[in-house]
C-alpha cells in the first residue's frame, strides 16, 4: 500500500536520526518525575488496584532501592495508598523492559540523536540473567542485583564508554549475523561488548562486570529500545500521519501511541503472548503482554523481521505493513516504520516477540513467545487522524 504524506513526512523524520548512546543520566534530571513516581511499561494504569503483579513487586523493590519505603511489604502499602505513584515511562521517553520499573536516582543509558542536536531518549541497564527487575519478582536478590548494577556495572560501562558508541551498525551487524533486535541480540551484544573492551583505556578489569556482560545475551536489547524509540519520537507531532511513535504493554492493557497525537495512548486489554513454558504451570498463569520492547517490533525489527521460518532479509518481512527503508539497513532488506492507517486498512497487525512472565508474580519468567497486537487501537488512531484530518464544511 502506497504510504499517507503525512507518514511519509513522519518516516522521514524518523529515518534522518543517528541514534549515539554516549553517557548515563539520572532519571530525576532528564525526566523530571517526582522522588515518588515510579515509571512503568506500557500504557498508565487506571488505579492503584490495576496494577499487575509483576509490575507491583518490582515497583516495590525500586522503591526501596530509592529509600521511598523501609522495605518491600510497607512499599506495597505506600503504592496501593498512593503515596508512590506509577507512572508510563514512554511519556517521559524512558523505555523499560517486561516488568521493569525506573526510580527518580535510578541512572539511564542516554541515547542521542547525533544528527539533530541533543534529542535524547533513555532506558535502565540490562538486568542480563540475574535476578532483575524486568522479571516482576518481589525479592532482595533483585534488590541486591539493581544496587549491583547501578554502581560496580555502571561504573564499568562509564569507563569503557569513550566518546559513545553509534547503535545502528551495531544492530546492522547483528541482523546479518541472525539477530532479529527483540527476542534475539546475542550478536550484538557482543559486538557491544567488544567495542566497550577496546575503548576501556586499560581494558576491562573488573571480571565480575565482565563475565556479567559477556554471559547477558539481552545486554544490547535495552540500548536498542531507546535507540528504536529515539527514531520513533523524531516521527511525533505530524499532522495527519498515524506513523506509529509508542508502542507497550504493561500486562492489563496494550496500547500505541501515533505520530499525530504526541502522549495520546490507544489501548486495548492485553492478551498473553502465544508461546511454550520453561516451567510445568498452566497457561492461566500467562500474565498479559508487558514491556515497552515492543517499540523494537512496532519498528519493524523483532517478530516483523521474520515471518515464519523467513530469514530477517526475506522480502516478504513486514508483511507490507511498512513504511520505507532506512539508510543504514537497506543491506538488510528491511523496511521500517508502520502506520496506523496502513494497519487499519488491511487489518493485519503486527506481532511482537515478548517474554511470558507468570502473572501471580511467583516465577518471574514463564517461556518467550509472540504477541499478536489486536488491530483495534490501530483503527482507533487511523479513525482520530483522518476525522482530524477531514476539510471544515464551513
Amino acid at each position: 500500500m502506497t504510504p499517507h504524506q503525512g507518514d511519509r513526512l513522519a518516516f522521514d523524520r524518523a529515518m534522518v536520526t543517528q541514534p549515539v548512546w554516549n553517557r548515563f543520566d539520572l532519571a530525576r534530571e532528564v525526566t523530571g518525575i517526582s522522588e515518588n513516581v515510579l515509571l512503568h511499561a506500557g500504557p498508565p494504569f487506571p488505579d492503584p488496584k490495576a496494577i499487575t503483579r509483576p509490575i507491583l513487586n518490582s515497583a516495590c523493590v525500586a522503591a526501596v532501592y530509592e529509600g521511598l519505603a523501609p522495605g518491600l511489604d510497607a512499599a506495597e502499602r505506600m503504592i496501593a495508598s498512593e503515596e508512590i505513584l506509577l507512572k508510563p515511562a514512554q511519556d517521559v521517553n524512558v523505555v523499560v523492559p517486561l516488568a521493569a520499573v525506573v526510580s527518580a536516582s535510578m541512572p539511564l543509558h542516554s541515547v542521542y540523536d547525533a544528527w539533530r542536536g541533543q534529542h535524547r531518549t533513555f532506558a535502565p541497564i540490562n538486568g542480563g540473567n540475574r535476578p532483575s527487575l524486568r522479571l516482576g519478582l518481589k525479592s532482595e536478590a533483585v534488590l541486591d542485583h539493581v544496587r549491583w548494577l547501578n554502581t560496580r556495572c555502571l561504573d564499568v560501562l562509564q569507563g569503557a564508554l569513550a566518546e559513545g558508541i553509534a547503535l545502528v551498525p551495531l544492530a546492522v551487524e547483528g541482523l546479518k549475523g541472525g539477530d532479529d533486535c527483540h527476542g534475539r541480540t546475542p550478536v550484538a551484544g557482543a559486538a557491544l561488548v567488544h567495542e566497550l573492551i577496546d575503548r576501556a583505556p586499560n581494558g576491562i578489569a573488573d571480571d565480575e562486570a565482565l563475565e556479567f556482560l559477556r554471559g547477558s545475551p539481552s545486554i544490547f536489547l535495552n540500548l536498542w529500545m531507546a535507540a528504536t524509540k529515539l527514531m520513533m519520537s523524531r516521527a511525533a507531532g505530524v499532522s495527519g500521519s498515524g506513523f506509529v511513535t509508542a508502542a507497550g504493554g504493561n500486562g492489563r492493557d496494550v496500547g500505541i501511541q501515533v505520530s499525530a497525537f504526541p502522549g495520546r495512548w490507544y489501548s486495548v486489554p492485553a492478551t498473553p503472548p502465544v508461546g511454550t513454558f520453561d516451567v510445568d504451570l498452566p497457561p492461566s498463569r500467562a500474565l498479559g503482554a508487558i514491556g515497552d520492547s515492543a517499540v523494537v517490533d512496532a519498528f519493524g525489527l523483532g517478530a516483523m523481521a521474520r515471518v515464519g521460518n523467513e530469514p530477517p532479509t526475506s522480502p516478504r518481512s513486514g508483511y507490507g505493513m511498512s513504511v520505507g527503508e532506512h539508510p543504514y539497513f537497506r543491506d538488510t532488506g528491511l523496511k521500517l516504520g508502520i502506520s496506523a492507517m496502513t494497519i487499519a486498512e488491511s487489518a493485519h497487525a503486527p506481532q511482537v516477540s515478548l517474554g511470558i512472565l507468570d502473572r501471580e508474580g511467583e516465577m518471574g519468567r514463564l517461556g518467550g513467545g509472540l504477541y499478536q497486537m489486536p488491530v483495534m487501537p490501530f483503527r482507533q488512531a487511523a479513525e482520530d487522524v483522518l476525522t482530524r484530518e477531514q476539510p471544515s464544511s464551513d
